[in-house]
């Protein structure tokens, strides 16, 4: 093995969060600056919200109605498709 190729471990690296909470880990780094620790993270909070940019939800929403919708107008043309088939071949059969 190689000496000297590794970089320098600090067991007591200082990590410091947006929110201004400040805690210690191992890593090669001897300072570290985050966003979003588990501090002030939604998900850990209890504080969970959707972040809707551009209306997206809505116009997800609005896809699924109209998907919807569609689906059951081609139904509906398969149904009354069968019908007038089940009657054409009623009429030849009377006869």
């Amino acid at each position: 093995m190689k000496s000297d190729i590794h970089p320098t471990y600090y067991p007591e690296a200082k990590v410091t969060c947006a929110c201004g909470n400040k805690f210690s880990i191992g890593s090669t780094q001897e300072t570290i600056k985050v966003e979003i620790c588990s501090n002030c993270h939604p998900l850990y909070t209890g504080k969970e919200k959707i972040m809707d940019m551009a209306g997206r939800v809505e116009k997800f929403k609005t896809r699924r109605v109209e998907a919807g919708k569609r689906q059951e107008k081609i139904t509906a043309d398969k149904k009354a498709k069968a019908e007038r088939l089940k009657k054409k071949k009623e009429a030849k059969d009377a006869k």
